[in-house]
């Protein structure tokens, strides 16, 4: 929509036909869009605006104003006793008297300035009066409406979208009441499915606040906006009561839906009312705010081309969204994938035409793996062991017409991986982590010291911003040169489950998986344990990590300034493992040798461990013992069948113990390099920040590459980073983020869901490591500065290694997404750890200090039913 020049300041009442999107912060949110659906022609019933001046008039002076008072009963209180301003009140009885003559009654709506906005709705959080009639009472109900601002649940509500309390205000819109014969809600996209086009309508007789506030059954239709076609109808109240609305008017109604989308340019959750004489009124538009953003290609589609977009960053371990230069990487580590399969892109930077960004978070196009043979025989079964939900989730659009096999879709997928195995020679490392584990080894670390041996040629920005781009491109071939090893180890455990088939118990092959050597991860957080025994035996090291916080401790660490012990064990640890972080495969993530906060929290839990308790090391110890004892158990199992079976089963056990540690490698080496790319980044940001191109050295990480060569060609980019900063902090308390999206919108695993379980508390998920604990659980979103009592079970909508000194401590593990053979699985079999994963809207349905029970092996998590549906 056009921008229009915003209300005169000041003014306490304005009519609704002179406001727009400009006039936020003086009428908030539902004025402002009913300004806006007035100046688009579309029909609103008149009305007029009392504006935040007025409110702010009306506190000026109390403790409300001053913000010294937090209680939210005390707030309205104060509001309510405040004595309503003899300007404001004169200004509102010459609006009321304008509209008067032709309004009878009216309604009095509360519009706050932190609502109907793009992040957040604030739908029914203050108060709404209806059929208000004389001006007596239109004041009583505007003096109400400000006192809601400070509502329990408004004051709940703005707490959890991060909005301070003392910096919003209240306006009140009143408008003429329409008498209608029907009213309802219209949601222009499902709000379920996520589904674009695909309008939701709830109507009953009468009013629609009834329909709003859930006191009425409403009849509930489903409209192809596209075609007008009605998809779904059931009926509200009686069963013999006609329908509140025509078929022909929910038609229409769809269709007026459909043109406010068009004209705000998102979905809408629209209020509505037909009149005596049929006629449709709109009484409120604000956007739907819970529908994940369609993933946008840089490459756009025809709207009938339906896609299909995998969430790479969930499959990897990040919830959270990541920064514009953390994309601008992986498209470049896109690019060098490319290469390897012979299908290099143009540009470098531009990365492979399949990635599709939505919700700051990664997605790929996995159209043509839908629609390829082998597409469908490989992808599914990868996702089985790594995130088995979404392999469910993927399966179920094999019978969808719309995503059919396409002819010599295997001829493409042969030339591509025929390419690859050339280049990274791929028979001669299965050879060789088949017959030498130790030296495939060898090999891997080798390879993670050419990386650490890379640098950056100097220069001018442009040259080093290319150095970056080249070493992030040339360290992509040496990650599946990594692989090979972990392939093979996964491969004979597969081998030895068909040759015990009928011979293990749920849980057995997770045992021999437990405590397997050379896995990064798994040394790492040893070693930072070793930090904490360290500390423990030196009383001035303990004191401090018992008494300081976690970002004193961080500072004092970086100042060179903690007790001698800690500062050195420190130091020594971060020489080997300062390149990680947390979400550490996002480039703009400061690494732990920048912010070693998380670590210093990580340390202060261990300490609170009872000091009798096993260690970790020793969790772990006994860990492998079990896992030789399984094999041992296997083999005789075996015996019994066959001495030749029990051969085989047992070196195929044995070799998949001594090479799936390697699974971590592809990762470890491409973050190695990240973490010199960064350190450029960091100094090319300081000289940004300088020349005043951006505000700060940090905001390089709301840059991508091109970017940051326009900034240092002279291009202000504050304004650009302040934006991305405020979407990307939006995208921060975003709860959920789906494994898969159609490019309609369409969530496939929210179509027709039903309970994640068969039975009432019990959900289910993959099993990923035997035995079984119950304990309080701990819901946790982010691990920095996360609290995890020793015991507590860790409930995470997914884990990668930053999560994992977490681990040491946890008395067992939920996590929303992954599989058997995902990261969090087995750094949990490592240390012996019950833990299920892929269960579906954990983090949602289970409440932080409720006692949980998870069963390993079954893959069930048992939750009491005062949680569970809550």
């Amino acid at each position: 929509m056009a921008a229009s020049s915003p209300a005169p300041q000041g003014s306490f009442v304005v009519d609704l036909a002179e406001l727009s999107v400009a006039d936020l912060a003086t009428v908030g949110g539902k004025a402002a869009n009913l300004g806006e659906l007035i100046r688009a022609g579309f029909d609103v019933p008149p009305g007029f605006c009392v504006t935040t001046a007025a409110y702010r008039r009306a506190v000026r002076g109390s403790a409300v104003e001053s913000g010294t008072i937090t209680d939210a009963a005390a707030a309205r209180a104060a509001v309510l006793e405040a004595p309503f301003p003899y300007e404001v009140a004169r200004a509102v009885r010459e609006a009321y008297d304008r509209l008067a003559p032709r309004a009878g009654a009216v309604a009095v709506r509360s519009s706050a300035t932190a609502e109907d906005l793009p992040g957040a709705s604030f739908a029914g959080q203050q108060d709404t009066y209806l059929d208000v009639a004389g001006v007596d009472d239109v004041l009583d109900a505007v003096h109400r409406c400000w006192a809601s601002l400070w509502t329990d649940r408004a004051v709940a509500y703005r707490a959890a979208q991060g909005i301070e309390g003392a910096g919003v205000a209240l306006a009140v819109v009143v408008q003429r009441m329409v008498d209608a014969e029907s009213a309802g809600v219209l949601f222009t996209a499902d709000p379920v499915t996520g589904r674009r086009r695909q309008a939701v309508l709830d109507a009953a007789r009468g009013l629609g606040e009834a329909v709003v506030s859930g006191s009425v059954d409403p009849d509930h239709f489903v409209v192809d906006t596209a075609t007008g076609r009605i998809l779904d109808r059931r009926p509200g109240g009686e069963a013999d009561q006609p329908a509140s609305v025509t078929d022909a008017q929910v038609r229409a109604l769809a269709a007026l839906g459909d043109r406010v989308e068009r004209a705000f340019g998102s979905p809408q959750d629209i209020e509505w009312a037909i009149d005596g004489d049929g006629h449709a009124w709109l009484t409120q538009s604000r956007p739907v705010t819970t529908l994940f953003p369609v993933p946008v290609r840089d490459a756009p589609r025809p709207a009938t081309d339906t896609r299909v977009y995998f969430c790479v960053s969930l499959a990897q371990g990040l919830h959270r969204p990541i920064t514009p230069m953390g994309i601008a990487a992986f498209r470049v580590i896109g690019s060098g994938f490319l290469d390897l399969i012979g299908r290099r892109p143009a540009r470098i930077v531009d990365g492979p035409g399949a990635f599709a960004i939505g919700g700051e978070r990664i997605f790929v196009d996995a159209t043509p793996v839908v629609r390829s043979a082998v597409g469908r025989e490989i992808f599914p079964r990868a996702l089985d062991v790594m995130e088995a939900r979404s392999a469910v989730v993927l399966r179920g659009l094999f019978d969808d017409p719309r995503f059919t096999v396409l002819p010599r879709s295997r001829r493409r997928f042969a030339r591509g991986f025929l390419h690859l195995a050339a280049r990274i020679r791929l028979p001669l490392l299965l050879g060789q982590a088949f017959f030498s584990p130790a030296a495939a080894q060898r090999r891997v670390q080798r390879l993670a010291a050419e990386v650490r041996a890379r640098d950056i040629a100097g220069g001018d920005i442009p040259t080093r911003v290319d150095g970056v781009v080249d070493l992030l491109l040339r360290t992509m071939p040496l990650a599946p040169r990594s692989l090979p090893g972990a392939v093979v180890g996964f491969g004979m455990l597969g081998l030895a489950a068909r040759l015990l088939r009928g011979s293990t118990q749920p849980g057995d092959l997770q045992t021999v998986l437990r405590s397997v050597p050379d896995n990064v991860t798994t040394q790492m957080d040893l070693e930072l344990w070793d930090v904490a025994v360290r500390a423990r035996r030196d009383a001035e090291s303990a004191a401090a990590l018992r008494t300081r916080d976690a970002e004193d401790l961080a500072d004092a660490y970086l100042a060179g300034a903690l007790p001698a012990v800690l500062q050195r064990a420190m130091a020594n640890f971060l020489a080997r493992y300062g390149h990680r972080a947390v979400a550490e495969i996002d480039l703009g993530m400061p690494r732990w040798a920048e912010d070693p906060t998380h670590l210093f929290g990580v340390l202060t839990g261990y300490l609170r461990l009872d000091t009798d308790a096993a260690t970790p090391a020793q969790h772990f110890a006994a860990g492998a013992r079990d896992a030789e004892a399984m094999i041992d158990t296997l083999v005789h199992r075996a015996r019994e069948r066959s001495r030749l079976r029990a051969a085989a089963a047992g070196f195929c056990l044995r070799r998949a113990r001594a090479l799936v540690g390697m699974r971590e490698m592809p990762k470890f080496l491409m973050i190695i390099a990240m973490r010199r790319a960064r350190a450029e980044l960091v100094a090319i940001g300081v000289e940004l920040a300088a020349a005043g191109r951006v505000a700060d050295p940090a905001d390089v990480f709301f840059l991508d590459f091109d970017e940051t060569n326009r900034a240092a060609a002279g291009t202000d980019m504050r304004a650009t980073v302040r934006e991305r900063r405020d979407r990307y902090n939006a995208e921060l308390r975003r709860r959920h983020v789906p494994r898969m999206l159609l490019s309609d919108g369409t969530e496939p695993e929210a179509v027709g869901a039903g309970s994640a379980a068969d039975q009432p508390g019990a959900l289910r998920g993959t099993p990923a490591s035997a035995g079984t604990a119950t304990a309080p659980a701990r819901v946790i979103l982010d691990p920095v500065g996360a609290h995890l009592e020793p015991g507590e079970i860790l409930v995470a909508p997914s884990t990668d290694p930053g999560w994992t000194p977490l681990f040491l401590t946890a008395g067992g593990l939920v996590m929303e997404m992954g599989g058997a053979n995902s990261h969090g699985a087995v750094v949990a079999r490592e240390y012996g750890i019950p833990a299920v994963v892929g269960v579906a809207h954990a983090t949602e349905t289970i409440t932080t200090g409720v006692d949980v029970t998870v069963d390993g092996a079954s893959g069930v998590v048992t939750v009491p039913l005062r949680s569970a549906g809550s």
